[in-house]
């Protein structure tokens, strides 16, 4: 299955069915009033947030979605029955925008949250309900009102507590396989990832985590190079970022530019995410000079807590995954501090 973060549908509810003109006809009834019964509401369109779907794949081919119409009214005053709710499931995560004005009109961020996206036609009220002392006999019922219809923009934004963020190449993919049970694409060249992984990492005796592994950025990913956007949208809900950096790939001449490449990017896309707290993670430390170059690095950046890992070897991996929960636990505090 491919993994699809935006597409485009259109939605319409149900209409209402029109009430019912109709008057009692019966034997031995000869002055029989007005019995037509209102017709039934139409059907709404609700989204939901369901657990179970990581992608909007499953609304990449089919585009209008409609619930059902409401029953029309009937004699001896029979309500038309309520046509039924169109529930759409979709990823935990998912923006709703109007796709004609780009305004935000759900934001799906729990699961099994609902939202009624476009609310089903009022039923039209039969005869019977406009008889009145001066008016026994009246020959009109009102129409069904008609459904919504919109255009809607669905963008999905994973949902993630920690954020994989670096340069292609950087074993981002590697390091989450090592830390979770995700299997992403894993080879000794770049962009092996094209998509974003998520990992649970579980801890004996501390609450479980979530790892999202976003594709390598590149320079120039916040104007969109590299599908740069779109990768970068991912870690907009991430609470903090862990900046993984190849040791054995580091300028002797400069070493911090793959630091400040990707911490200019994540600037140039939005300054909310580049004021997210980092870690910044040296891996790779099982190659020949790695060490060296590392310590090239933290001289460069004094007075920032550089991790070494090699996540290949699981070297420092252990201690890297403790260190993300106490990270999170102190946000978890900060949080409930008033």
């Amino acid at each position: 299955m491919k993994f699809i973060d935006e597409a485009t549908i259109v939605v319409q509810s149900g209409d209402g069915g029109p009430g019912c003109v109709s008057f009692r006809r019966e034997r031995f009834v000869p002055k029989g009033g007005p019995d037509g019964g209102s017709g039934g509401k139409g059907g709404s369109v609700i989204l939901r947030a369901a657990p179970n779907k990581r992608t909007l794949y499953h609304l990449h081919f089919k585009k209008e979605y409609k619930a059902a119409n409401g029953v029309p009214g009937q004699g001896r005053q029979k309500s038309g029955r309520a046509g039924a709710d169109l529930v759409l499931d979709l990823p935990v995560g998912t923006m709703v925008r109007d796709a004609e004005t780009g305004e935000l009109l759900h934001d799906l961020v729990t699961a099994e949250q609902t939202s009624v996206v476009a609310a089903g036609g009022r039923g039209g009220q039969g005869n019977t309900h406009f008889k009145s002392s001066t008016h026994r006999t009246p020959r009109f019922a009102q129409p069904g009102e008609p459904g919504q219809r919109l255009t809607l923009r669905l963008e999905l934004k994973l949902i993630a507590d920690v954020g994989l963020i670096g340069l292609p190449n950087a074993g981002k993919s590697t390091l989450i396989s090592a830390i979770s049970s995700a299997r992403p694409k894993i080879a000794d060249y770049p962009f092996t990832t094209l998509t974003p992984n998520l990992g649970v990492v579980a801890l004996a005796g501390a609450e479980p985590y979530v790892v999202a592994d976003i594709p390598g950025l590149i320079e120039g990913a916040h104007t969109g190079a590299g599908l740069g956007t779109r990768f970068l949208r991912h870690v907009e809900r991430t609470r903090f970022l862990v900046h993984l950096i190849d040791a054995g790939a580091l300028d002797a001449g400069n070493p911090l530019q793959a630091y400040t490449t990707v911490n200019r990017e994540l600037a140039g896309y939005s300054a909310a995410l580049a004021a997210k707290p980092q870690l910044v993670v040296l891996n790779k430390l099982d190659i020949t000079e790695a060490e060296a170059s590392a310590d090239a690095f933290c001289r460069a950046l004094s007075g920032v807590e550089v991790v070494r890992i090699s996540a290949a070897t699981g070297q420092g991996v252990q201690r890297l995954t403790h260190l993300l929960r106490q990270r999170l636990d102190l946000l978890d505090e900060a949080d409930d501090q008033p």
